[in-house]
């Protein structure tokens, strides 16, 4: 907690106004490169789910429409924003601003292909209200993660690690038929919703503390920063809007 206080007294030290000038210009750029990248994959849900010649390729469907399940290509496009993240972490132990804006448009590109199967398994009417209610969750979760006074660090890092067994209880849910029941169902969503509402809230708070430090660094620290910050809160966005769809969406039957 001192090391936090520390960094939000020091951070601004130099200039108060040009370093807060700085950071909104800074957000702006992070908000304005997450609203592009749920634009881009919005238009390759809707290509994946309503252009037959690229639906047949990720999604096995009925006559009229409605899903049955995924092709080959189809489940290797579902799984491969994970695939990507992980290998990221390895393959990126000098990141540069070229490199983690790569990687933010093919997790985007991947994510937004694979998300088709949204609009052939839930109404447009509840794909528009749930991602209102989340557009306007995103809001008020980042701004109190940028407002706040409190350290959200060690929350972020048990989030995290909610992460990580929200993976391992979704993957049960699927293979293990023991445990395919709708009480496990609802309380998977549940804590999806609960970990990356948290998560926006912590990672714009990170993404604050984290200006200053790359003002320190200099060089590509900004350019690389802004697309971390991108990324996650991207993934966090998505997340949520497919949990809470998953509780809140009206199927298509």
């Amino acid at each position: 907690m001192n090391d936090f206080n520390r960094d939000l007294a020091g951070a601004p030290a130099r200039s108060e106004a040009a370093l807060d000038a700085g950071l909104r210009a800074f957000m702006l750029g992070v908000y304005n490169k997450l609203a592009l990248g749920l634009a881009v994959a919005a238009a390759l849900a809707w290509t994946t789910a309503y252009v037959p010649a690229v639906r047949d390729l990720m999604f096995v469907t009925t006559p009229d429409g409605r899903l049955t399940g995924f092709t080959l290509l189809g489940t290797i496009v579902q799984w491969s924003p994970l695939a990507m993240l992980l290998i990221s972490m390895f393959a990126m132990r000098n990141p540069t601003a070229r490199g983690t804006g790569l990687l933010y448009w093919m997790v985007v590109a991947a994510f937004g292909a694979g998300l088709g199967v949204i609009f052939l398994a839930y109404s447009g009417a509840s794909i528009a209200t749930t991602f209102l209610i989340t557009a306007g969750a995103f809001a008020g979760l980042s701004l109190f993660g940028y407002t706040t006074k409190m350290n959200l660090g060690p929350v972020r890092s048990f989030l995290f690690m909610g992460v990580i067994g929200l993976i391992l209880a979704s993957l049960a849910f699927m293979f293990l038929p023991a445990v395919q029941n709708p009480m496990m169902y609802f309380l998977i969503n549940i804590a999806g919703v609960l970990i990356f509402a948290g998560l926006i809230a912590a990672d714009t708070q990170h993404l604050k503390l984290g200006y200053y430090e790359a003002q320190r660094r200099g060089g590509e620290s900004l350019g690389v920063l802004t697309n971390w910050g991108a990324l996650s809160l991207f993934i966090s966005f998505m997340n949520l809007f497919l949990f809470l769809l998953r509780l809140m969406g009206g199927s298509r039957n």
